[in-house]
This record gives structure tokens, sequence and C-alpha cells, in this order.
């Protein structure tokens, strides 16, 4: 029994590694098409991870989550992850939407973090992918959870996450309020950044000509209605088959 769960379980991960390779070729087609036809390449920096199997297993735990990888599968959605850094704020949604039309990834779930600020600062979009992995006995579904930040962003993120694991989440109060006025400067900068990218390059700097409100206020809102819809499509599928 013991032999057969390590077998599954190293199948497992396998398929969430693989649904990250093909994330990254999506990533890595993008930046190449944008730098050909527009002469600009708005994706900055990538990087990725695969939880390890005790990182998973210590989050089961946590959630008290049966052990069983199709349970695991349902109700964890970070174990493969993708982060994706950009020059400025309109590049975020340029990315996300382009990334999210392609038809053979569906859109779970879209948490904007920029326009919905967390309370102790960070800002990103968090977008819940489902893409399929084709292998040698069919085509699997894995989910794959995509960030997608500025440089500024990232640095804030990065710099507040080892803060609070220094002091394992009780973050002493002065340094959680220099992280919020850390934010609001980063937030800052990201503007000025900008208008100066703007002044330099003209509005044609855009390309598509769309603005960050234009993005934000239609592109991530037929997002989020597409992840309700395909929300509401799985809890009646579930319900129909109990």
């Amino acid at each position: 029994m013991a032999q057969a769960f390590h077998h599954d379980f190293q199948r497992f991960m396998m398929e969430y590694q693989f649904a990250v390779d093909e994330m990254l070729t999506k990533v890595s087609i993008l930046r190449e098409e944008f730098l050909y036809l527009h002469k600009y390449n708005p994706i900055e920096h990538v990087s990725s991870r695969v939880k390890t199997p005790e990182s998973i297993m210590r989050k089961v735990s946590k959630r008290n989550i049966a052990p069983s990888l199709p349970i695991i599968r349902e109700n964890i959605s970070d174990i493969a992850g993708v982060r994706i850094t950009c020059s400025f704020v309109k590049d975020i949604y340029k990315v996300l939407n382009t990334l999210t039309s392609q038809s053979d990834l569906k859109v779970i779930q879209i948490k904007d973090y920029i326009k919905n600020p967390k309370s102790n600062g960070y800002k990103s979009v968090h977008a819940i992918i489902e893409i399929p992995v084709f292998l040698s006995d069919g085509p699997v579904n894995v989910v794959v959870e995509v960030q997608i930040r500025t440089i500024a962003q990232d640095f804030w993120a990065s710099l507040e996450h080892k803060i609070f694991y220094k002091y394992e989440g009780d973050v002493p109060a002065h340094l959680a309020d220099e992280l919020a006025e850390a934010a609001a400067i980063a937030t800052t900068l990201d503007m000025r950044m900008q208008r100066l990218h703007t002044e330099v390059h003209g509005h044609d700097a855009d390309h598509d000509g769309a603005s960050h409100t234009d993005f934000d206020n239609t592109a991530i809102d037929n997002l989020l209605s597409l992840a309700r819809e395909s929300s509401a499509e799985k809890r009646k599928s579930t319900g129909s088959e109990s």
C-alpha cells in the first residue's frame, strides 16, 4: 500500500512540474512575440516552483485535509506556481489578459490585490489557472497559480516574506508600520516610473492603446465573471454526481 502511494505521489508531483513547464513555455512565447511585434517586452523576469512533498503535507495537516491525492488536488491550488515580474502596472494587466485569453487555459479564479491590496500593503495579481498536461495515457488538467507583479511590488513582497518568517508571523508593530509605508512608496515609484516611461516613449508605449483602467474595469471583470461561472458549473456538476 505504501509503495503504491509513493508511486502515485511521484506521478502526482510530475504532473505539476509538467504543468509549470507548459506555462513557462507559454510565457516564453509571449515574451518573444511582444518583442517581435512591438519591439518591447513587458515581462522582466519569470520564476517558478513546485511545492515540496513536505510543504504539501504540512499544508494538508494545517488545513485538516484528507491525505488523498484527488482531495489534495481539489483543495490546494498553489502546489504549482509561476511568478511573472513586469516593469509597469499596465503591463501586469496586458500579460494577464493575453495569457488567460488562450483557449486551452481555464481561469478558475482571479485575485486582484492591486485593485484591492492586502491589509499589510501586499500588491499583486493572482490567477488560478487550469492547464492541460498531455501524458501517454491522456490529458490531465492541472491547476497552476500565476502571480504577476511589478519589480517594485516583487521587491516589497520578498522583503515582507523574509520579515514574516523571521518573526514567525508575529511582526513587531513598528516593522509592520514601516512595511506599510514602504508599500506606499513602492506604489508611488511605480506611478512615477510609468510617467517617465510615457514621457520618453509617448502614449505609443502602450502599443494597443489600452489604459490600466481599461484592463482593470473590463478584462479583469470579464475574467472574474468567467471564474464565477466555472465555479458554479463545478458545484452543480458535483451536486448532480452525488
